[in-house]
């Protein structure tokens, strides 16, 4: 199925992926023709840099990981198209396996991210665009394996900086959408080969006039499948303009009438060009294993523990079930309880519902996207097990979430004292003195983790307790994850139908012709 390239000349081509580098020496990108001063705007900076980004200058790990996400985000897509809605959603919109990698590249994004299995960063949900993008366009482009990955690498770390800049803001996670103008366009100009110019003008109209979506829509319909496909679009006509000889403002992010003076509660502008080159934002990458908001990872994890131990949890049996977890969950999950009803509840909402997903891993062992459709999601037994979860606030589990890179630690870092009034209006005073006074400490990434931690506490009417704690969560930023990324993935594309065949040559990708990139993303999808 793969043409691949010898394995000499795949190490000519990449030879990290062979003999990594130190992560502390990484190789700087070459400065272009256009390369210019670093006094100039961040955007511009982030531009030169980004265009001129080469698969020499990105260092083993970082392109291993970029390969994972790949694998990842197909696994969700598929998960989307299997899906009622993912149907619905193709019969208005195509199939993503389409002539037009613009049409595509919108359809790829919207159909990887409503069911919350889409991998996330420091900062942002990333791979929606930066993963859908890319792949649309290197397809239609013929790139090659090593040219596709780069270009997701490059995505990841314009979408994640730029999302980085408003983390401490009033969007957050999946409603933060602005991620993905900037990963769509970034994706799509670096599969182009395009002048550092074309993106800084792509970059500034894109952000002419950012998304920002309504909670009751994102809740409580199904325009929850807009999330992504709609930045996506609007940064492909951004990019179609700029090519056309339109111009944006070099100054948008952090201009006092620009991006940052309506999307940032402490702006963080420096954190757009920080560290180019020198740390790198994929490296912060945590891929889902479960669909699902913020939290309900590490219980869903906790739950498939205690039903290995226990076997199936009826209602009947049950006192109550605690899931104690960080202020976010909680977050989260209380804008949710009030559109969860039971089996008619709106899919945008039950993604961020902590019960009903504990109760189906008790119930079966596990949880997946089947279990957002019938019969699964009528299931009487969920549901009468469901209102026996209480949530929890652990102000030890809150406290390691912020200590970590993503999501919000490092911007808290960023900010120092300037970060009081974001947390304050996050989780009052408690959460200020929690939290206490960070400072930012020039860390690369490289060691990154993803703190949102879950205890699940299952108290039987026979008097026996079962209990299960985790603090990051399978596939989460963290040891486990840069030891194991590659079985993971492997793992979650197998769960959604996917080819072995596929998921045998993931290792291969960086050294696929073009043709056996066309091939392998086919098979992906097609099969």
């Amino acid at each position: 199925m793969t043409a691949v390239l010898s394995e000499s000349m795949a190490r000519a081509l990449c030879e990290q992926w062979e003999r990594p580098r130190p992560p502390d020496r990484p190789r700087p990108a070459r400065p272009g023709p256009e390369r210019r001063p670093a006094a100039d705007t961040p955007l511009r900076e982030l531009s030169h840099w980004a265009a001129g980004l080469r698969p020499r200058d990105v260092p083993c790990r970082v392109l291993k990981l970029a390969a994972s996400q790949v694998l990842s985000q197909v696994a969700s897509i598929r998960a989307g198209l299997q899906h009622p809605l993912g149907r619905r959603l193709v019969a208005a919109f195509g199939h993503p396996m389409q002539r037009d990698p613009r049409a595509a590249a919108g359809v790829f994004a919207a159909l990887g991210s409503w069911l919350n299995l889409d991998d996330t960063a420091y900062a942002g949900h990333l791979s929606n665009s930066t993963v859908a993008v890319p792949l649309a366009f290197a397809y239609a482009r013929q790139l090659d394996g090593l040219s596709l990955l780069t270009a997701v690498v490059a995505a990841n770390e314009c979408a994640a900086r730029i999302t980085a800049s408003a983390t401490l803001g009033p969007l957050r996670g999946q409603s933060a959408v602005h991620t993905h103008l900037a990963g769509a366009v970034a994706g799509r100009l670096h599969c182009d080969r395009a002048p550092a110019a074309l993106w800084e003008n792509a970059f500034g109209l894109a952000f002419a006039m950012p998304n920002w979506p309504l909670m009751r829509a994102f809740l409580a319909s199904d325009a929850r499948l807009f999330n992504t496909f709609t930045p996506v679009r609007t940064a492909m006509d951004a990019c179609d303009a700029a090519v056309a000889g339109l111009r944006g403002a070099p100054d948008i992010i952090e201009h006092r009438d620009g991006f940052l003076a309506r999307f940032a509660t402490v702006p963080l502008p420096g954190a757009v060009a920080k560290g180019l080159g020198r740390r790198w934002h994929t490296d912060t990458l945590s891929f889902k294993m479960h669909p699902g908001g913020p939290g309900i990872d590490a219980a869903v994890d906790c739950a498939a523990e205690i039903h290995r131990e226990l076997g199936a949890v009826r209602a009947q049996d049950v006192a109550e079930i605690v899931v104690e977890a960080s202020l976010y969950t909680l977050f989260a999950g209380e804008r949710a309880a009030h559109y969860v009803n039971g089996p008619g509840s709106p899919l945008g909402a039950l993604v961020l519902d902590v019960p009903y997903p504990v109760a189906t891993t008790l119930l079966a062992g596990e949880f997946s996207v089947d279990d957002f459709s019938s019969p699964h999601l009528d299931d009487p037994d969920r549901w009468a097990l469901a209102r026996r979860v209480r949530l929890v606030h652990d102000t030890e589990m809150t406290r390691e979430l912020f200590l970590s890179d993503a999501p919000f630690g490092e911007a808290v870092r960023e900010a120092g004292e300037q970060a009081v009034p974001w947390l304050r209006a996050f989780g009052g005073d408690a959460l200020v003195d929690l939290v206490g006074t960070l400072r930012a400490d020039g860390r690369d990434f490289s060691r990154s983790t993803k703190a949102t931690g879950a205890r699940v506490t299952v108290r039987l009417t026979d008097g026996r307790t079962v209990s299960r704690g985790r603090l990051i969560p399978v596939g989460a930023a963290g040891p486990e994850t840069r030891e194991r990324h590659a079985d993971m993935v492997r793992e979650k594309f197998l769960a959604v139908g996917g080819s072995r065949e596929v998921a045998d040559t993931l290792d291969r990708l960086h050294r696929m012709r073009p043709r056996g990139v066309r091939r392998w993303i086919e098979a992906a999808f097609l099969d």
